[in-house]
Formats: C-alpha cells, sequence, structure tokens
C-alpha cells in the first residue's frame, strides 16, 4: 500500500484546510486509515481515525468539533477537513493505514496498529 497525503499549506488563525491521503496498490487489504501530527520538539500524536467503510471514526479531544475526516467510496481516499484552526494546530500531518481490524476505534489512537505511513504535509497557522 502506498499513501499519497497532500493539501497542506499556510492559514491564519479560524481558517480552515482540507488535507487528502490517497491510498494505492493493495488498498482492499486496509481496515482504517488515520491521522498523525508532529510538531516541532514534540511526539507524533493521533488526530483521527476511520474505518475503511467510512461508517465509524474517532478523534482526538483536541480536534473534536473541528476536524472531521471522512472517505471518498469513489475513490481509495480519505479526507481531514480542519476547521477553526488555531496555531497549536501546526505540525507535519501524516496519514497511515492499518490492516488490523480493532473492534474499538480507540485503539486506532495508536501508532504501532498502522502498517503503512504518507509522506507528511506541513500545515502551518499564523496567529
Amino acid at each position: 500500500v502506498q499513501l499519497q497525503a497532500s493539501g497542506g499549506g499556510l492559514v491564519q488563525a479560524g481558517d480552515s484546510l482540507r488535507l487528502s491521503c490517497a491510498a494505492s496498490g493493495r488498498a482492499f487489504s486496509i481496515n482504517a486509515m488515520g491521522w498523525f501530527r508532529q510538531a516541532p520538539g514534540k511526539k507524533r500524536e493521533f488526530v483521527a481515525a476511520i474505518r475503511w467503510s467510512g461508517s465509524t471514526t474517532y478523534y482526538a479531544d483536541s480536534v473534536k468539533g473541528r476536524f472531521t475526516i471522512s472517505k471518498d467510496n469513489a475513490k481509495t481516499t480519505v479526507i481531514l477537513q480542519m476547521n477553526s484552526l488555531k496555531p497549536e494546530d501546526a505540525a507535519v500531518y501524516y496519514c497511515a493505514a492499518a490492516n488490523g481490524l480493532a473492534y474499538s476505534m480507540n485503539i486506532y489512537a495508536r501508532e504501532t496498529q498502522y502498517d503503512y505511513w504518507g509522506q507528511g504535509t506541513q500545515v502551518t497557522v499564523s496567529s
């Protein structure tokens, strides 16, 4: 599975941004997709996850109500819509794909659950 992330950029606080992650290769093996982010000097942290069917989502508390993860079922693409961006949202955002099936979505908050990672895309939020 190959993952291609795109959509990062420079925005002002309060603005919106939409990240995309396109999966190719053995995409049929994917059970869930996730987004993580890493700010300078900080550990990579979980942002959001979605089952490959698109039926269930899970969010970090810090983005709940502002970010929405969704799947374009016509394509093998997962979208992260980020609204009301804050300076603390600035980071390199990574998408990841998991082959394993977890019955509880909070399992997908763990980096170790993921088998494939895309390259990061930079999100910069100015205050």
